[in-house]
């Protein structure tokens, strides 16, 4: 899948109505189950559902030969999966064309996600052409999915939120409570676009939702009520709201009960008692609280090491991948750590997507504290986490590039990762593309820039950036050193300050927000991959 195929992942709990027939996510890389019919396709249907792939596509053939909608769209699936015939993209998006001609809305669905999916931009032209035919009867389904596609930047050079936002007020308008639900986290920044942020409208569209009966708005409603912008909060409706998700056994209410407790009304007793139900119930992120009001002793109990441990454990069993953090940051503090703990619960925090854990295991590798030092496996776990945005994997795996660890070296990556990184202030980054500069590896030798950004890297932190900007102040001449003053006051400047600026160094690319109601656990930072020594007067590495 390419990066533009990995749609939507903190919205896929939504996506699917309940009101109208299932529909294909453009954030579903995996196709939906095969629907239940009655007709003449219900044998093929059948088997094809219970695992007879095979006899499935074969008594659908010869109905398909008749043009049956049903048997057609089952050929697309089983060639689009590869069940019980040959994985093929264009046998699949055949039998789903003829399938969508033959009245099948879910094989328009399926034929439009593999053409938004395709590198060609004619193919994601063409299912957008798809959906916005498919909207004029289906405005639900389609304009849910034209919205992602388009706030994935799927139909133009970059994200639009304003095209995604149009189509999913149209879904809203025709009842699809998912797309009211996307819209209020569009609002309230879940995807981005600070410039849309209205935390009344998105408060509204939550209480659209609810209003509606989608349980699954109750919970963001009544944590919002009660743990939001303070102008909009309203305890008694939060608590009416957060009751009816218990009612449905949504024991995360319990968690934006303590919250509102914890940290409105300063109440850690009474914080604790609803974070408690919800530990009783296995709610994960109730029971990492629990364990932190017995670590740190709040809530009128006494600290305990052992007590809070405990209640780690069982949240990182239940799938918590902070409490898996956490488990592991204090296990690394003992004396003689046993390292094949740490790595147990690394690797399962690291499993759930955690780019922290993931930037942590690949520290691990390299340190070589598990008995070798295994920097391949290194930069897999940092190219994970340098995806998702984590700015010291990006540094740890441009390092890793630099000096040529695990990979060959590769100055164009590095200071590609380099930028990431320093774009979002990090101090060691910003002294690796100093460095780069000043060696003129992957980019033009540049001394004032790398003056200006030995002294950016020592501005936010990086003492190991001085020794660098002294060798550079001694090399700078004449008017050199005012240009690096300049250049630094440019770097300094808000982004939106700053000219068209070019590429720090590298010319060729690398490779949710928490709603209200949740917060994070601390935990150990990084020490990351030592960088390597500042290059050489005009030697351009090993």
């Amino acid at each position: 899948m390419t990066a533009k195929a990995l749609l939507l992942a903190l919205a896929l709990a939504t996506v699917v109505s309940t009101s109208a027939p299932a529909a294909v996510s453009l954030g579903t890389d995996a196709p939906a189950a095969l629907p239940s019919v009655e007709g003449p396709a219900k044998a093929a249907l059948d088997a094809f559902r219970e695992g007879r792939h095979t006899i499935g596509v074969d008594l659908a053939k010869p109905l398909a030969e008749k043009g049956d909608a049903d048997a057609l769209f089952l050929l697309g699936f089983a060639a689009e999966t590869g069940q019980g015939t040959p994985a093929s993209r264009d046998a699949a998006l055949e039998n789903y064309k003829k399938a969508a001609a033959a009245g099948h809305k879910d094989a328009t669905y399926r034929r439009a996600l593999i053409l938004l999916n395709s590198k060609e931009e004619k193919d994601r032209q063409d299912g957008r052409e798809a959906l916005e035919s498919a909207a004029k009867t289906d405005p639900a389904n389609a304009g849910r999915i034209l919205g992602e596609a388009w706030l994935r930047g799927l139909l133009s050079e970059k994200p639009d939120s304003a095209k995604a936002a149009e189509w999913w007020n149209k879904a809203s308008e025709a009842g699809d409570t998912p797309s009211i639900l996307l819209l209020a986290r569009l609002y309230e920044g879940a995807f981005g676009f600070k410039e849309k942020v209205d935390a009344k409208r998105s408060l509204d569209l939550y209480r659209k939702a609810a209003g509606l009966g989608d349980a699954s708005a109750f919970i963001p409603l009544g944590s919002r009520l009660l743990n939001g912008e303070e102008s909009l909060r309203n305890e008694k409706e939060g608590r009416e709201w957060l009751a009816k998700a218990i009612e449905k056994e949504q024991w995360a209410a319990y968690l934006a009960l303590g919250d509102f407790e914890e940290n409105v009304k300063k109440n850690e007793k009474e914080a604790l008692a609803n974070y408690q139900k919800g530990a009783d119930k296995e709610q994960g992120d109730c029971m990492l609280r629990v364990a932190g009001f017995h670590l740190e002793g709040k809530g009128g109990l006494e600290k305990s090491e052992e007590k809070g441990r405990e209640w780690l454990v069982k949240a990182a069993e239940a799938g918590n991948a902070l409490a898996a953090l956490e488990m592991a940051s204090r296990l690394s503090k003992v004396e003689k750590p046993e390292m094949l703990s740490v790595y147990k619960y690394l690797l399962s925090a690291a499993n759930t997507g955690l780019p922290v854990a993931q930037n942590e295991i690949g520290l691990l590798y390299v340190s070589g504290n598990l008995g070798l030092s295994d920097p391949t496996a290194a930069i897999a776990w940092f190219t994970a986490a340098a995806k998702s945005g984590h700015a010291a994997a990006q540094n740890n795996l441009g390092t890793l590039y630099e000096r040529g660890m695990g990979t060959a070296v590769d100055y164009n990556n590095a200071g590609q990762l380099y930028s990431l990184a320093a774009n979002q202030g990090h101090a060691a980054a910003t002294t690796g593309l100093a460095r780069l500069h000043a060696g003129g590896l992957g980019t033009e030798k540049n001394l004032p820039k790398a003056w200006a950004l030995a002294s950016l890297a020592i501005e936010r932190g990086d003492n190991e950036a001085k020794t660098l900007l002294g060798d550079l102040t001694s090399k700078l001449q004449g008017d050199q050193l005012n240009e690096a003053k300049k250049e630094l006051e440019l770097l300094k400047k808000p982004a939106e300050e700053k000219p068209a600026e070019e590429k720090p160094a590298g010319d060729k690319p690398a490779g949710e927000k928490k709603p209200a109601g949740e917060k994070a656990t601390a935990v150990t930072p990084a020490i990351e991959v030592p960088a390597p020594d500042a290059p050489k007067e005009e030697k351009k590495g090993e």
